[in-house]
């Protein structure tokens, strides 16, 4: 099919067609294609930019990231599909290093998407050999690695599963998600949830990243000044006003 540039939807559908091929090559499974429709659809209902709660929260991201002792950009297929320069530049600015953990986990699944990365230009990518365990999982997620996931104490879990959120969390981690669904287990769980497209997500931690590094009372205000809770209300307010704007004429 081509579809021509002009087409209202032209982004969202090569996105869409991108996905389906990182499927054929076996990096994204094919649940991941309803988890990306399910987020689009949250994307629509915030007219498709960044809200003003999720530009806080990605700054409050940056923020927590600096701060942290092993810091860690974990990833799975979606996340790696769908902009994998987005996730070297941020683990670059901090910097932080860079895991692979999946859900429907296979050794030739995980050897394609840390292949892939690595085709990207990245270096060091962790989880091609697991070494430990995140507790209170039993799933295939819950393999990690004890320099990455397992040690870290701020991780960023871009597009997660619910219960490897709670599981973090329950490891006193600082987790910090990318989830555009505001009402999901992860961003209910999260310490930081953001509700943005990730690549736009990815490109304002990075920048504020950029702005705060060496800025370290800039840095410890941002952190104190933060909700997750406010976070999350707000956004569901901004998703709302949209909804309603159409009939306040």
């Amino acid at each position: 099919m081509s579809t021509p540039k002009d087409h209202p939807r032209y982004k969202s559908l090569m996105v869409r067609e991108h996905l389906a091929e990182m499927v054929d090559e076996g990096l994204v499974n094919p649940t991941g294609l309803i988890s990306h429709g399910r987020g689009e659809a949250f994307d629509y209902l915030m007219g498709e930019k960044t809200i003003a709660p999720a530009l806080a929260a990605e700054k409050a991201a940056a923020a927590f990231l600096l701060r942290a002792r092993n810091p860690i950009v974990c990833m799975n297929g979606n996340s790696i599909a769908l902009d994998p320069k987005g996730l070297m530049a941020l683990s670059e600015a901090v910097p932080a290093r860079m895991e692979v953990n999946i859900f429907h986990r296979t050794e030739e699944r995980m050897e394609a998407l840390i292949s892939y990365m690595e085709s990207q230009g990245a270096r060091g990518v962790l989880g091609r050999e697991p070494d430990a365990r995140i507790p209170g999982l039993t799933s295939d997620r819950a393999l990690c690695s004890k320099a990455g996931v397992y040690d870290s104490d701020v991780i960023l879990v871009p597009i997660e599963d619910g219960d490897r959120a709670e599981a973090l969390i329950a490891m006193g981690k600082t987790v910090i998600s990318i989830d555009l669904n505001p009402l999901s287990r992860t961003s209910k769980a999260a310490s930081v949830p953001i509700s943005d497209e990730i690549t736009r997500a990815l490109a304002n931690i990075t920048m504020f990243v950029r702005e705060l590094k060496g800025k370290d009372a800039e840095i410890d205000a941002v952190i104190a000044s933060y909700s997750s809770k406010e976070t999350r209300r707000q956004t569901i307010e901004c998703i709302c006003d949209s909804l309603m704007a159409e009939f306040k004429e």
